[in-house]
């Protein structure tokens, strides 16, 4: 059974980077045909894609946030890490890493999640 993990800071001033990262077990983030992603649920809204990190380390983003995004991995931790920069309280929500594969991709594991507030 994949499990994912996300951990990071709860608080994030204006301005700064955003930083999370998401540790999985039961299964290695270099399996063949898999996606890790990064969504988000702002407060009363909908979930919404950041982007994703493939296989062989591609990456692909949500156009409106590709800007101030970024999004890497260390194989031997088995963990991938987002980062948004210059974030505004519009990027409070709660985080999601999850696993995506099949064609069409669809999801398959989510972590639980991690709420981020943006607050001076």
């Amino acid at each position: 059974q994949v499990q994912l993990q996300e951990s990071g800071p709860g608080l994030v001033k204006p301005s700064q980077t955003l930083s999370l990262t998401c540790t999985v077990s039961g299964g290695s983030i270099t399996t063949n045909y898999y996606f890790w992603s990064w969504i988000r649920q702002p407060p009363g809204k909908g979930l919404e894609w950041i982007g994703h990190i493939g296989t062989s380390g591609s990456t692909d983003y949500n156009p409106s946030l590709k800007s101030r995004t970024s999004i890497s991995r260390d194989t031997s931790s088995n963990q991938f890490t987002l980062q948004l920069s210059s974030v505004t309280p519009e990027d409070t929500a709660k985080y999601y890493c999850a696993s995506q594969t099949g064609w069409p991709l669809k999801y398959d594991y989510w972590g639980q999640g991690a709420q981020v507030i943006v607050s001076s």
